[in-house]
């Protein structure tokens, strides 16, 4: 078998098994609007929760910040590629954190990447929650330690594996709130856990902060914890990208001296990082929209069980709508999306299989309207099946 015979027979293989995944090219109209070859719809799969992407004083910082410095950072931070703002962002959020160092990064996938493969080595092991992000799953795998995973927020399963013997460091690995259920780790149990072991705790929150916690502090200040290693992201309620890794001031040191990618990467672009501390300030004096998304999900969650729908339960902006099979979810996105709603199926290998769904993400942005038509068109299909 060659390489184009390999390939042709990798993509047969998704779509037979109907995960065959597709990109369409749209003209945002809003952060819950969508324009696609000319059709209108409201956008149900966004990230952006608090609407800030469309933030007016955001956007005229990130110009502001274009106009000072330029498009692009133009080196690694090592180089020439760290600037003003760069250093007062990382210096904010830091504070806002209650941590001593915080370092920007590219994407939340490459702070968990470049996390692992920078402190990681052979003889150590990682304890990671089965429902973890791909970014850290796929680095683990990649990493010289040992993988195993303990069940979805089940702190005695992590327990379990903490018994066992371990010749060099632990790391425990989870998220604050999951991306694909829309549920909370037990971070305080376990916490105490890993702490106990003598191992480190590293949580991914980049779907709880900026919407968890006082000021959008996240998950593990809301659950009072503060774990050897927070990483945060700029791409969901920050209406952004980027990333930051949180942490002590010897382990930060340690990264810019052993993170490839913070040694060979360019720079986030100066003019990002002044829009990121708009953001932070928006975000800090933000209960109004944090207050406005909670009305939402609840007047969902509300509709949805007189309904009788089968969602997951989560008090989140996410909220799973479980289907099952790979083809019924591809079939019900797409009667959505003909009633003008976009909602995005969800389906193995992001999800385990058999545990197909659609990802509904509710933000700030929508009106009650947008809710009341969600609920009406999926009532009108259910309708339709009996």
């Amino acid at each position: 078998m060659n390489w184009h015979q390999r390939i042709k027979q990798r993509l047969q293989q998704r779509q037979s098994a109907n995960i065959y995944r597709t990109r369409q090219p749209n003209q945002a109209v809003g952060c819950c609007r969508l324009l696609i070859n000319n059709k209108k719809y409201i956008n149900f799969s966004s990230n952006d929760y608090l609407g800030l992407s469309q933030n007016k004083s955001i956007i005229a910082a990130w110009q502001q910040g274009a106009k000072r410095y330029g498009v692009g950072s133009g080196a690694s931070g090592h180089v020439t590629g760290y600037t003003l703002p760069h250093q007062q962002l990382e210096e904010q959020l830091a504070d806002w954190l209650g941590y001593p160092r915080a370092l920007l990064f590219i994407s939340g996938y490459v702070a968990n990447q470049t996390l692992l493969a920078a402190l990681i080595m052979a003889k150590d092991r990682i304890l990671a929650d089965r429902f973890s992000h791909a970014s850290l799953l796929e680095a683990a795998m990649h990493s010289p330690a040992q993988l195993r995973r303990f069940h979805h927020n089940q702190p005695d399963s992590l327990q379990k594996l903490l018994d066992k013997p371990c010749s060099g460091q632990t790391l425990v690995i989870t998220e604050g709130l999951f991306s694909m259920e829309g549920d909370s780790a037990p971070l305080s149990q376990l916490q105490q856990k890993t702490t106990a072991a003598a191992g480190w705790l590293l949580v991914d929150d980049a779907h709880g902060i900026g919407v968890r916690g006082e000021q959008g502090r996240g998950s593990c200040w809301q659950q009072g914890i503060q774990p050897e290693l927070l990483v945060i992201t700029f791409g969901k309620a920050f209406g952004l990208s980027g990333a930051a890794v949180l942490c002590q001031k010897e382990v930060a040191e340690y990264l810019l001296q052993f993170s490839g990618h913070l040694i060979y990467s360019t720079a986030m672009p100066p003019a990002q990082a002044c829009a990121l501390q708009a953001a932070l300030i928006r975000i800090q004096q933000g209960d109004d929209l944090r207050d406005q998304l909670q009305q939402r999900i609840k007047q969902f969650r509300a509709g949805a069980a007189n309904l009788r729908l089968p969602l997951l339960p989560s008090d989140s902006a996410i909220q799973p709508l479980l289907v099952g099979d790979n083809k019924q979810t591809l079939l019900l996105a797409n009667q959505l999306r003909s009633q003008g709603l976009w909602v995005t199926a969800i389906r193995p290998p992001t999800v385990p299989p058999g545990t197909a769904r659609l990802r509904i993400t509710l933000t700030a942005a929508h009106r009650a309207t947008d809710i009341d038509r969600l609920l009406e068109v999926l009532d009108a299909i259910n309708h339709a099946k009996c």
